[in-house]
């Protein structure tokens, strides 16, 4: 019961801060560690002591899984050098610079133990980044650069740590350095290989929703479980696997399928991800008590945080930069813009506290490098959390532009009706009835012009047919659901009955929700898409009409209502 009540309050102080800081426009995780670091100190709470195993074997796997089938591999592709620079040489750069500053700085501390808090704090924690690029219209190209980044700098930093820890204990040989990491990066790559190949054979043949979506809650711990049994990398397994099955899940799953996996892991990542930044600040109590007994003054102590603090965010910066100072030497087209922001997008997350903890009792002033790396966690979301939407700001980044998507949406679901409308005139019979022809129609002419007849939101039109159509049909559901709920209030209707129709409502009133959108911005340019760019020559100069006209004459020829950039009738 108390483990239960214990565990019910975690969840509960997530949703009542994370509602709190999205309503005030401040960052969630900050806002979790900070109070749970005020609650460690309240008298009756639960002392919740971070359990490294549970966090890096227990959360870690579904949390990288989670952002692993959302990533597009085509996008890592793209920026495979960039997202290999910072998830590999950064986090050893990192692990050196702040191994050797540790050092220098702690008393009686050993370069292995240096070394292995350089592991501890190098992989940054791009959910708290991300969550702010995306709140502030960040460059899409950053956002993913730093979630691939995030997918695979754990694997590297948690490497780097085991091999820490062994020479700790002992000395090692610079071939088995080496060498622990070639086992980690083949047997990590081949077991999640491996594991998405299967799990895809597995979800083709099942088509049940529910059991489709219970067997994706196994597949990362598949895949984490036998990789680290081999000394493979767990986190890299379950990335592969995660990636490969992302990639194609649109063939293995049906429809309800996919919207019930979706649903299900973004409940579970948004709890998961908020809890232990939670359970972040829950710890400090317990590590001051244990840096308590160290005969270091607070001012020694304050001074090696600071200095542990400094060294992290500054390796990040001095590499960032150099790498930019490269490739400006070699030709490469990369903004200053872009190397500032993501080197300020260098916060410590979960994986960092956690690794801390993983340090052997043994370890040379385990409690102070443990201290440090929990101010690492808390000054980085700090002062870079809080400050990088400002950053962004000052350094007018552009963010995307909602026409250009509305466009790249358009021209794609034009293809798609025409090619849609091409296979139902293949496969349609003489027997099939006309009306059922017609109302397949104009389906499709409606999804292709709703897309075009956002791109003329800031023309003078006040309301676009598509427009009208959902505003009709969404009082024609209300009256529908009316009915609906009129009849289970009688008893007329089995329940079971009235849960399949109200789905039904649900489903086509969910289709009339659109994702918030940042307005248009008329100052900005219209451009197609790199991909179909110079395929319409309409598309050119596509401005508003001229004074004294009454819209496009194809259009109004066609018999169809004029609508700014509505469909290339051509």
């Amino acid at each position: 019961m108390e483990l239960a009540v214990e565990l019910l309050g975690l969840i509960v102080a997530v949703l009542v801060v994370t509602g709190l800081a999205r309503r005030l426009d401040w960052s969630p995780p900050l806002c979790l560690v900070a109070v749970g670091v005020t609650a460690s100190f309240v008298p009756g709470v639960p002392e919740y002591q971070l359990n490294p195993e549970v966090v890096l074997v227990g959360l870690l796997p579904p949390l990288l899984y989670s952002a692993a089938i959302q990533t597009s591999l085509i996008d890592i592709r793209a920026d495979r050098a960039p997202i290999a620079t910072l998830s590999v040489a950064l986090v050893a750069f990192t692990t050196v610079t702040v191994g050797l500053a540790a050092w220098a700085i702690v008393p009686g501390l050993s370069l292995a133990a240096g070394l292995a808090l350089g592991a501890v704090v190098a992989p940054p924690d791009a959910v708290a980044a991300t969550a702010v690029a995306r709140r502030v219209g960040m460059p899409r190209r950053i956002v993913r650069i730093l979630e691939g980044e995030s997918l695979l700098n754990d694997a590297v930093a948690l490497v780097a740590l085991r091999t820490a820890i062994a020479a700790i204990a002992g000395s090692v040989a610079f071939w088995e350095v080496g060498g622990e990491f070639l086992l980690a990066a083949v047997g990590g790559v081949v077991v999640g290989g491996v594991v998405g190949w299967a799990a895809g054979l597995l979800l083709r043949r099942v088509s049940d929703p529910v059991p489709s979506t219970a067997w994706s809650f196994v597949v990362p711990f598949v895949a984490y479980l036998p990789a680290e049994a081999i000394h493979g990398s767990g986190v890299l397994a379950v990335v592969v696997a995660g990636i490969f099955i992302g990639d194609q899940m649109p063939r293995m799953l049906s429809g309800p399928s996919r919207l019930a996996s979706r649903l299900n892991w973004r409940t579970i990542e948004f709890l998961l991800e908020n809890i232990v930044f939670l359970l972040i600040g829950l710890q400090l109590r317990r590590i001051l008590t244990e840096v308590g007994q160290t005969d270091l003054s607070p001012v020694e102590l304050a001074g090696i945080c600071l200095g542990v603090l400094f060294a992290t965010m500054a390796s990040r910066f001095a590499w960032m930069f150099g790498a930019a100072v490269i490739r400006r030497m070699t030709g490469a087209r990369w903004p200053w813009s872009y190397s500032t922001v993501i080197a300020w997008a260098g916060m410590r997350g979960v994986v960092t506290l956690a690794a801390a903890f993983v340090l052997p009792p043994t370890t040379p002033q385990r409690a102070v490098l443990v201290l440090a790396a929990f101010v690492v966690v808390a000054g980085t979301l700090l002062v870079q959390g809080s400050t990088l939407p400002r950053l962004v700001r000052l350094l007018r980044l552009p963010p995307p532009d909602p026409a250009e998507d509305d466009l790249q949406e358009a021209v794609l679901l034009q293809a798609m009706t025409r090619a849609g409308l091409s296979r139902l005139e293949e496969v349609r019979t003489p027997d099939d009835p006309p009306g059922v022809i017609d109302r397949l129609r104009d389906k499709q002419a409606y999804r292709s012009d709703t897309a075009w007849e956002r791109l003329g939101r800031a023309s003078e039109i006040e309301e676009t047919p598509s427009e009208a159509y959902r505003r009709l049909r969404a009082q024609m559901l209300e009256a529908e659901r009316e009915v609906l709920l009129a009849a289970r209030d009688r008893g007329s209707v089995d329940d079971s009955v009235l849960r399949r129709v109200l789905s039904t409502l649900d489903i086509e009133e969910a289709l009339f929700e659109r994702p918030e959108e940042a307005d248009h911005m008329p100052e900005r340019e219209l451009r197609t898409p790199a991909a179909t760019a110079g395929s319409c020559r309409h598309l050119e100069n596509a401005g508003d009409p001229q004074p004294g006209t009454s819209g496009c004459e194809e259009c109004l020829k066609a018999g169809t209502t004029w609508v700014h950039l509505r469909l290339c009738l051509a």
